[in-house]
């Protein structure tokens, strides 16, 4: 069944967000607080170990790095297009409209739960792989392990962030959704060099995530998001 793969993915993100809020009540707040900077500590290196396995090419000489100027690229011409369009604003209206319409007016971190574990979960290599084969064939198999590491991740965020990330399933749903609808024009766009230069900016993203989870809201991630797609673009300038 085509689009199987992300009514799984919705559903787990949904499931561990209520595992993870069912959690967060047998728990005080300093545990809530030490269950934060851990889960933020897992994602930098989730996005250290992906930008690296991108990046990094053994060779009889020892290491090899590439990709440098693709970086620079399109996280300048990205973000200049995120900051103009100003995503992060943008992503955070549609978080306090849900946070109002589903009635956690209450919710502190409602918002700051929704933005964060949407861009967890939405960013990645695995997100588009997953749709195409999906939206192609009917082999749901990545995006049923997407799932599983995506109901992890939210559990985890939602017992020490709150409800808000429980509704990271909308915009996975959203997206994995497209994608999967579209599979056969955006399929011959998603050359190996293409899903490369995409998993190597999303694990970068990933990254920035984790860091304004460990310390105050430095880095407007939600920003840079254009990136990803300028990092397509690039793969067939040769970058």
């Amino acid at each position: 069944m085509i689009g199987l793969g992300t009514v799984i993915n919705v559903t787990a993100i949904v499931a561990g967000g209520l595992i993870g809020m069912i959690f967060s009540k047998a728990i005080s707040t300093r545990y809530q607080e030490i269950l934060m900077q851990a889960i933020g500590v897992c994602i930098l290196f989730v996005g250290i170990s992906g930008a690296v396995q991108e990046m990094m090419t053994v060779t009889a000489d020892g290491l090899e790095s590439s990709g440098t100027m693709m970086i620079v690229i399109s996280y300048a011409v990205g973000s200049l297009l995120g900051e103009w369009i100003n995503l992060e604003h943008r992503i955070e209206q549609f978080g306090k409209w849900l946070k109002v319409k589903t009635g956690n007016a209450r919710e502190k971190l409602f918002v700051d739960g929704f933005v964060t574990a949407s861009l967890t979960v939405s960013i990645g290599a695995m997100a588009i792989v997953g749709s195409i084969q999906d939206g192609m064939t009917g082999d749901h198999s990545t995006l049923a392990l997407k799932a599983i590491l995506d109901m992890v991740i939210v559990c985890v965020m939602s017992a020490s962030m709150g409800k808000g990330c429980i509704f990271s399933a909308i915009p996975v749903g959203i997206l994995q959704g497209t994608v999967t609808l579209l599979a056969r024009a955006v399929q011959p766009i998603m050359t190996e060099a293409a899903l490369s230069n995409l998993s190597l900016t999303g694990s970068i993203l990933i990254f920035c995530v984790g860091i304004n989870l460990l310390w105050e809201k430095k880095l407007r991630v939600a920003n840079m998001l254009p990136s990803i797609l300028i990092a397509a673009i690039c793969a067939f300038v040769g970058m």
